[in-house]
Formats: C-alpha cells, sequence, structure tokens
C-alpha cells in the first residue's frame, strides 16, 4: 500500500519494459512493512538532465537507482561522487544527504564481488580478465580493485573505454597492476562477460572459450536468459560461473545499506522476489 508517508525510491532509465528491480525490492518491503516502494520511471537521454534535479525536489523523495541510459550522465549531476563511483565513471544510486546534497555510488560492481566471495572464490591476489569496459565493466573493475585483486587485465572493442578505466585505477589503486588490449583469457582466475553479447539470439561469443582453462571462475552480466550462450559453453568446458542475476540479488543488500534501511540476505530476496523473464 502506498500512503503519503510512503518514501519514493525512483528507478530512472529508458525504457523500462526489462526493469527487474521493482520486483524484488518491493515485494521485500512489503514483507518486512517498510514504507518505500521503488517506481519505475521512464526518462529519455535529453529530459533526464533537468527531471534528475526536479524529482529530489519532491517532499517524499529518498532515493534513485539509475540504469541505461543514465549512469554515465549522473556523475556530472552529483554534489559527492563516491571511489567506487569517481572509477567506474558512472553511478547507478543516489541518496539525498541530511544537508540537501546529492550522493552517488555505483553498486554493480559490489553484487558482482559479493557474489564471486559468496561462492567461496578468492578474490583477494587473483588475475581478473574483464571484457567489456562500458559501465557495468567499469563498475565490475571498480569493486575488483577494491577487493584487492593484484592483476586486472581489461578490454574493450572500442579501445579508448579500457584505456580511461585503467587510467581511473591508477588514479585511484596505485599499485594495482593493469593492461590493456587483449580478451585472451588464458591463465586468469577470474574472466568476466561485461559486454552485451548474449542478449540477442545469434550473438558471438565475447572471448575465445577454448582458452578458458576448467579452473577459472566466469562472470555474466547479461540477463536476457538465465544461463546464455557463453554460460553453457564455459560450463561444458567443467568451469564454475555466476549468472548475470546474482549480481542484481547480491548488489541490493548494498543498496538497502546505502539508503539506510534494514538490511538483507540474496536468499531472502530470491525467495520474495516476483521476477518474471
Amino acid at each position: 500500500m502506498i500512503r503519503g508517508t510512503t518514501k519514493l525510491i525512483v528507478h530512472l532509465g529508458y525504457p523500462t519494459e526489462a526493469f527487474k528491480a521493482p520486483m524484488i525490492y518491493n515485494p521485500y518491503f512489503e514483507k518486512h512493512g517498510i514504507d518505500a516502494v521503488v517506481v519505475p520511471m521512464g526518462c529519455k537521454a535529453e529530459d533526464y538532465v533537468r527531471f534528475l534535479k526536479l524529482v529530489f525536489k519532491l517532499s517524499n523523495i529518498h532515493g534513485a537507482l539509475v540504469t541505461m541510459p543514465h549512469k554515465v550522465t549522473t556523475i556530472s549531476l552529483l554534489d559527492e561522487v563516491l571511489t567506487t563511483a569517481k572509477v567506474a565513471g558512472s553511478c547507478n544510486a543516489v541518496r539525498l544527504g541530511p544537508d540537501g546534497k546529492l550522493v552517488g555510488d555505483m553498486f554493480d560492481g559490489e553484487g558482482f564481488v559479493r557474489g564471486v566471495l559468496r561462492k567461496g572464490r578468492k578474490l583477494a591476489g587473483a588475475r581478473v580478465l574483464v571484457v567489456g569496459c562500458g559501465g557495468v565493466g567499469s563498475a565490475i573493475a571498480a569493486s575488483l580493485a577494491k577487493a584487492a585483486v593484484a592483476e586486472l587485465a581489461l578490454f574493450d572493442a572500442y579501445a579508448p573505454l579500457a584505456i580511461g578505466l585503467a587510467e581511473r585505477l591508477h588514479l585511484h589503486y596505485p599499485l594495482l597492476q593493469v593492461t590493456t588490449g587483449s580478451a585472451d583469457p588464458s591463465g586468469f582466475d577470474i574472466v568476466v562477460n561485461a559486454t552485451p553479447l548474449g542478449m540477442k539470439a545469434g550473438d558471438p561469443l565475447p572471448m575465445d572459450v577454448s582458452r578458458i582453462a576448467p579452473t577459472t571462475f566466469v562472470g555474466e552480466v547479461v540477463m536476457a536468459q538465465e544461463v546464455t550462450p557463453f554460460l553453457d559453453a564455459v560450463r561444458a568446458r567443467g568451469c564454475e560461473f555466476q549468472i548475470g542475476a546474482d549480481m542484481l540479488f547480491e548488489q541490493i543488500p548494498a543498496y538497502l545499506e546505502f539508503f539506510g534501511f534494514p538490511t538483507t540476505t540474496p536468499d531472502e530476496l530470491r525467495a520474495v522476489a516476483r521476477v518474471s523473464y
């Protein structure tokens, strides 16, 4: 039940048809009697700069979830940007500070990292390849750096994206070994597909699966289906892996903490969620 006292968390992006977050947050809020609601709001890029400032003028606004195509644009609209968002160069959560300032952070990578750790994989000292250095890939790289990996190899079909991310990583994590330019997954402890490849039928695989060792842990960000063709291929090689939706469920406890709500576990979120594909 939405009341006059309900705290609004707006879910900003365009288009909204694929949004999954409201189907996870709202059942959780309902179960625990938390007077808050996540509301999808379709906002086109040309209207976003004006709209973000306006929506935070509402007296019952609590925060915003930000998704495509606004994650990068949001950075320049904030009063305070936390380190992970600075490295990522994008933001997917905004809260209203007590002084009325807009504070932003990035949780895509936090969700990925929490998921890997929950599955028993060690990140400290690991060698990791991230293929795709757009918004989600940059966020994952930022959180992997925060988790103290020893080496990050970055690849993007548009090389300046990988180079720019490497420069931001060097600035904030000067001891981290960062390389760019190769998508060869051989020799890495963890490899990540952070490209959109797999969203459409017939997409090529994001990397040469035959070069992935069976001991390598594989991460996926695409959520078009639970097991993408890429994950199906690495499963055939004997690799352990993490599906795209795991990143979503794992990051929500971090979001809840950021927004000042009681936190929970991914298992509880999965139990109450009403997600459909």
